[in-house]
């Protein structure tokens, strides 16, 4: 499980780590009231996403006065960031707005989970910041590691050490030794596969304070740390509201369920009672889709693609009326669209009528797609139930 931002650092602060003082905000009213309240000279507001780089794609924010912060909130709140293969999509929901910290170096330090050697390793560089991956690779003394132990569930290491290896003065050297030592504790105490600060500050008065953490806890663990099994089902909510978020931007109004039969269809009345057939022929729905007569082709795959993203959808009822905005041609290549860029092959029913609806099953032949053709609303909804519990057994 990955936590966002403020949860590590509210995690952290818990073994002594020092963070910027700060507080979360889901809307620029609140961004603006946290900055009065913080009274800091100089902020920084930050999108809190699981998105990597969030500098580079305008998620990190400065501003010296609340009525900034305010401007740089509503620039973030509800818009997505990222976006590729490589960086998905995720809405902002909420920002952390926090004091804006001088310093006179960034340094980097990480406890994370040595897979193929089975333990947990401390890295740590005299310099951090943006592009520590790129950097490394490229300077292979760049990173340091030191190996920690495990004695009666404490750690041992040499952390004076590695610190001496970093630090440029005895103070420094000291400071970061606590430092580590407190990092390694929060890894066993919280089950963590990766605790990374980055950057970690130097200030002008030798205090060091963890600008960001990112933070991975084992899901295997949580059953014996109810805090943080909490925090994940916040982060669950959080991402749910995102995704019906983003798909409205795609003309599709989507609410996810926890049932394993997918659903799509164009009008919210009809969405209603194909939900209602679903479940009196006994199955559970996984979702309401309204497409709306709007939506083009790719709004359309995009609506597919959700449903065929979610491992639980056994099958798919597509159950739609092509009136004089909506084609059913339209729906079927959106349907091509999806099952192409997916790769994932799940039993597909479909109820066709209206507007271009022989047309559709011609596109759908033409695009490969092998799917169920069922006349009736009722048989649709019965003949789908059936085929995901043959496809669940």
């Amino acid at each position: 499980m990955n936590l966002l931002e403020y949860q590590a650092k509210r995690l952290l602060g818990r073994f002594a780590v020092a963070t910027p003082i700060g507080q979360v905000a889901a809307s620029e009213t609140e961004a603006f009231e946290a900055a009065r309240r913080l009274g800091c000279d100089r902020f920084a507001v930050k999108a809190q996403v699981p998105v990597l780089a969030r500098g580079a794609l305008n998620g990190i924010a400065f501003a010296s006065t609340p009525d900034q912060v305010r401007s740089q909130a509503r620039a973030m709140i509800g818009k997505p960031l990222g976006g590729d293969k490589r960086l998905p999509s995720h809405i902002v929901q909420q920002v952390l707005v926090e004091e804006r910290i001088e310093n006179v170096r960034e340094m980097y330090a990480a406890v994370t989970l040595d897979r193929s050697a089975g333990k947990l390793v401390l890295l740590a560089s005299h310099s951090g910041g943006e592009g520590i991956e790129e950097r490394a690779a490229a300077d292979k003394g760049l990173i340091r590691r030191l190996d920690l132990t495990l004695e009666n569930n404490k750690v041992v290491a040499d952390f004076a050490w590695l610190a001496g290896e970093i630090a440029e003065t005895p103070p420094v050297a000291s400071g970061l030794a606590n430092l580590f030592r407190d990092l390694a504790d929060a890894a066993v105490a919280y089950d963590a596969t990766l605790i990374e600060i980055n950057p970690l500050a130097l200030t002008n008065d030798g205090r060091l304070i963890a600008l960001d953490v990112k933070m991975t806890v084992d899901d295997n663990a949580l059953y014996r740390r109810p805090e943080l099994a909490l925090l994940r089902q916040e982060n669950d909510r959080i991402a749910s509201t995102a995704t019906e978020l983003e798909a409205q931007r795609f003309q599709i109004n989507y609410v996810p369920f926890e049932g394993d039969i997918g659903i799509v269809v164009n009008g919210a009345g009809l969405a209603l009672a194909t939900y209602d057939l679903v479940v009196d022929a006994g199955g559970r729905p996984a979702n309401f889709m309204d497409v709306r007569t709007t939506a083009t082709s790719l709004d359309i795959a995009h609506g597919l693609g959700l449903l065929l993203a979610n491992p639980a959808v056994k099958s798919i009822l597509v159950n739609v009326h092509g009136g004089g905005m909506q084609r059913c041609d339209t729906i079927a290549e959106g349907i091509g669209i999806a099952f192409r860029r997916q790769q994932r092959q799940v039993p597909l029913v479909i109820c066709m009528a209206g507007n271009n609806a022989q047309f559709a099953r011609t596109v759908l032949e033409n695009s490969g797609i092998r799917y169920v053709d069922v006349g009736d609303m009722a048989e649709a909804a019965a003949e789908v139930v059936a085929l995901s519990r043959r496809k669940a057994a």
